[in-house]
């Protein structure tokens, strides 16, 4: 069965179009991402309609190219920015009048589990391990207690923590709470997902074109994630946009995200973190499999 998912972020809005096996394996045939900043303004409470038009604009696009691509479904999913936004609902109308498709808007648990439904398609057995999402509205935790499966979704994301001038103090204040229940569940390995933790990595490995097979799977480093956060601080956004690995329209949020995953890492005393490619497109892709087949998770 060929799906096709488009995640409308808070920072970006991206399309995946794969080939779902009867084992639930998923393997992508199309990818893309635009920078579409739709969380332009979080802070207000509202989307801004410039930000609504350009997003809106690109989720069009994406859905005539999942057809195009031969998709049988296509599932639209918004995350923190139109999950927070007073005038969510306007915006998910007006998403049905320009593709005739419902838009979805996740909660911050049900955003968690199709992340770590993602995460574990890919990498297989990871019960132990505790999952981040960093994104540009929230950040997502997702790991194991008790044989049961938790889920926190934090308003601490690279976008809204830019715009809203949050300093590192008041980062840790954010999840702190967070990390210290997920602390006495001791969780063994750490595995991110999201936009902030793949740009790191490919930052890391000083990357010139952006290679999926060498992110999945690479282990950053707490020394190299705080060492990136002071040369980022360090820097203006020209100057940001010269570092290979990054892309210029992440420049302006790349430091708070970098903040955020030093903080979860100091916060937990954990040395590393396993980075992922998979992540909540391929839990979309998944969930529809699934409907689709009448299959339990």
């Amino acid at each position: 069965m060929k799906i096709a998912a488009v995640d409308v972020g808070t920072n970006s809005t991206r399309l995946m179009v794969a080939q779902v096996s009867l084992e639930g394996k998923v393997r992508p045939v199309l990818t893309d991402l635009q920078t579409t900043r739709l969380g332009q303004g979080i802070q207000g409470g509202r989307l801004v309609p410039v930000a609504m038009d350009r997003t809106l604009a690109v989720i069009a696009e994406f859905v005539q190219r999942a057809q195009r691509a031969g998709a049988q479904k296509i599932v639209l999913a918004a995350t923190s920015a139109v999950r927070d936004a007073d005038n969510r609902k306007s915006f998910a109308a007006m998403v049905r009048s320009a593709t005739g498709l419902e838009l979805e808007v996740l909660s911050g648990s049900m955003e968690a589990r199709l992340s770590y439904q993602g995460v574990t398609n890919a990498l297989g057995d990871v019960r132990d391990a505790l999952v981040i999402d960093i994104g540009g509205g929230s950040t997502e935790f997702i790991w194991r207690s008790a044989g049961e499966t938790r889920f926190v979704s934090t308003k601490a994301g690279a976008v809204r923590m830019t715009e809203g001038g949050y300093e590192s103090g008041q980062i840790k204040n954010a999840i702190g709470n967070t990390l210290r229940k997920i602390q006495l569940d001791n969780p063994g390995e750490v595995i991110g997902v999201g936009g902030t933790v793949t740009t790191l990595a490919a930052m890391a490995q000083e990357m010139h074109d952006y290679c999926p097979e060498k992110i999945h799977g690479f282990r950053l480093t707490r020394d190299t994630i705080d060492n990136l956060f002071l040369l980022l601080s360090s820097l203006t956004i020209d100057e940001r946009i010269q570092l290979p690995g990054l892309q210029p329209q992440r420049a302006d949020i790349i430091p708070a995200g970098a903040c955020i995953l030093s903080t979860i890492l100091h916060g937990l005393a954990q040395d590393s973190i396993l980075v992922s490619e998979a992540d909540i497109l391929y839990g979309l892709i998944l969930e529809v499999a699934y409907r689709a087949r009448g299959m339990s998770q």
